[in-house]
């Protein structure tokens, strides 16, 4: 079945550029658009993507109000949010993961990386961009250590979850762990499946901001 994807931008050009760029892809399918939050929150309710591209500064309502309520209103499926931003740095960032975001590209990233993005989304995994993603999370957090946090959960994790969160930080995929590791893909997404659980997080976008957040992973 096709990936379904929903495209808020207040920007009439970015919705139609993107939506002919995903739509030409034979397993996506864009099944709507918004030009504001309101709009957006109203409509992926009753359409249910899988993906929903969210641009963060919108009028009427921002992307991060829109996102916070889409994903708190417990899909099942979930629906996936990636935000976008024009800004190489920007402190939305941390709050989009925060709330349980995806993940996060920048506009004007190659066409190739924007499809592959919501492929790697619509799996289930994030980040994307994983250069930009550690750099944009180790400014943040750095600026923000005085609310670093150690959850009791982090000392629950066995010496290979707690390396698997590591690199699930770093910006690496399940593959890419797998490779590192030298074991079976499946054996990660096992792992990944019991840190998330331990430490009682949505998604690996959250799990990479407690990485930063704790200081198992340092900024550089």
């Amino acid at each position: 079945m096709a990936i379904t994807v929903f495209i808020a931008d207040d920007q009439a050009m970015v919705r139609q550029g993107f939506g002919a760029l995903l739509s030409s892809q034979p397993d996506i399918s864009v099944i709507g658009d918004a030009p504001d939050g309101a709009v957006a929150v109203t409509e992926v309710k009753r359409l249910r993507p899988d993906v929903v591209l969210m641009d963060v500064r919108m009028p009427e309502m921002n992307g991060l109000d829109a996102a916070r309520l889409i994903l708190s209103a417990g899909f099942d499926p979930p629906v996936r949010v990636l935000m976008l931003t024009t800004f190489d740095v920007d402190d939305y960032v941390y709050e989009a993961l925060s709330i349980g975001a995806s993940g996060f590209m920048l506009k004007d990233a190659p066409a190739e990386e924007l499809v592959r993005a919501v492929r790697v989304v619509a799996d289930g995994e994030a980040l994307l961009a994983p250069t930009v993603t550690r750099r944009l999370i180790a400014d943040v957090t750095s600026r923000r250590s005085t609310t670093r946090r150690k959850p009791a959960a982090l000392s629950a994790l066995t010496p290979r979850e707690r390396e698997v969160l590591e690199l699930i930080a770093r910006g690496m995929s399940n593959t890419e762990i797998a490779d590192r590791l030298f074991v079976a893909e499946q054996t990660v997404k096992t792992h990944v499946g019991k840190v998330l659980s331990k430490l009682d997080l949505r998604d690996r976008a959250q799990a990479v901001v407690l990485a930063y957040e704790s200081g198992l992973v340092t900024p550089g």
